[in-house]
């Protein structure tokens, strides 16, 4: 049987306490929903204020679809993080492999961008989840991704 976990406390704050990446590259506002062992939903705002819009395209500004992968990434870290047992958190855990990607739309300023993250197979020390990433509703982007410990 899944835990429910209260993430109404699961804001920024609490998100710098789970994930060791800050600005730039943090990419999770905010977590809405977390069953344990299962699935996460959280998002990102995307401003025009972020770093990547500078070069990428400054006539057309666009998020990398590298950047939606790491986000989902990130939404499965923190998932990952508060899944665990207490004595195996703070464990890094690095992304190893990604499959199935896919970008179907592009992401702007001033969308929203909703992750929606569900573990497909959990290992003694990895991970395997499929990320997909929306925007109003529509797909932006989709992933199957592997994390586990440094040096395997």
């Amino acid at each position: 049987m899944s835990e429910e976990i209260d993430v109404k406390q699961l804001d920024i704050n609490a998100i710098l306490k789970v994930l060791p990446h800050r600005y730039p590259f943090l990419l999770v506002d905010r977590v809405v929903s977390l069953e344990a062992n299962k699935r996460i939903l959280a998002y990102k705002n995307v401003t025009y204020n972020e770093q990547f819009f500078q070069g990428h395209f400054p006539q057309r500004p666009v998020m990398p679809g590298v950047l939606i992968i790491e986000a989902l990434a990130q939404a499965g870290g923190i998932l990952a993080f508060l899944s665990v047992a207490p004595e195996k958190a703070g464990q890094v855990m690095y992304f190893m492999s990604m499959d199935k990607v896919k970008f179907r739309r592009p992401v702007e300023p001033g969308d929203r961008l909703d992750l929606d993250v569900q573990v497909l197979r959990l290992g003694a020390r990895y991970w395997k989840i499929r990320g997909e990433a929306f925007v109003d509703g529509n797909l932006a982007a989709e992933a199957e991704m592997v994390a586990g410990p440094p040096n395997g």
